[in-house]
Parts: C-alpha cells; structure tokens; sequence
C-alpha cells in the first residue's frame, strides 16, 4: 500500500553525501513531518517516501535533479566588499533582495581585498544525496 497524496507522514531520515558524512538526521530529535503532495520537500524524497508501507525502511539516492537541483556556475558573483555593514567572512550567510524583491541568501566563499564572492546556489545544489529512510505513521486527517 503506497501513501496518497494528502496524507501526512511522520518519516525519520538520515541524509548522507558521497563521502558518507552526514548532512542532516532526525533521529536524535523529532520526526520529519510533511504532507505528501504539497512540495514541502525535496521531489525525490517526498517520492521515496509516497511508495513507501507502513513501518517501512529503506534507503534511495537522489541525483540532484531530484534533490536541490544542479549547481550553477552564473549564480556565483563577486560584489565590493563596501556593500557590507559588517565585516563579511567565509561561510558566512548573508539576505539580499533581488531587483523583483524576491528575498534569496547566498553563502560568502571568498573575502579577497576589497571583493567579495557570494554563492547564491543552495549549498547542496550539484550533490546526489542518500537518505536512509523508515515510515513512522501515516496521518489520517479526514
């Protein structure tokens, strides 16, 4: 029996890179929680999850297509330092607004002189993930 569309899961999950370190886990805290069908999560995860019984686990990786997409060389861009309030630092985070006022976050990769290098790609855009995954319970909301 696959999950539908609609339902809630609570689903605990372990997520890897290809070096097996981990990314993200729920299993020393709460589980993931999420409706099936409503984009809350990434594509391949929430598929993996829909075709999944009851009490079930398993583990599926996901090319980035499927996960946080590809990484995109253009959506790096180096911006003068001066265009900081603080001192900018690697790895740090910083909001900016694009010129449609859409908000987007971008990581700081290099500080070099007065120039600054963003990255605006999601930090694990370009990555195939692996997610071990166990389907807890299945929220009837009826």
């Amino acid at each position: 029996m696959t999950v539908e569309n609609g339902k809630t899961v609570l689903v605990h999950y372990r997520g890897t890179l290809e070096d097996g370190s981990e990314f993200d886990s729920s299993l020393a805290d709460r589980p993931l929680e999420f409706t099936l069908g409503t984009g809350e999560v990434i594509p391949g995860f929430e598929e993996a999850v829909a075709s999944m019984d009851l009490g079930e686990k398993k583990t599926v990786t996901l090319p980035p297509d499927q996960a946080y997409g590809d990484y995109y060389d253009e959506a790096v861009q180096t911006v003068p330092k001066e265009a900081f309030a603080e001192e900018p630092f690697v790895d740090g985070v910083v909001s900016v607004m694009a010129d449609d006022g859409t908000p987007l976050r971008a990581t700081i990769t290099k500080v070099e002189g007065e120039d600054v290098t963003l990255d605006f790609n999601h930090p694990l855009a370009g990555k195939p993930l692996t997610f071990d995954l166990e389907l807890l319970a299945v929220v009837d909301e009826e």
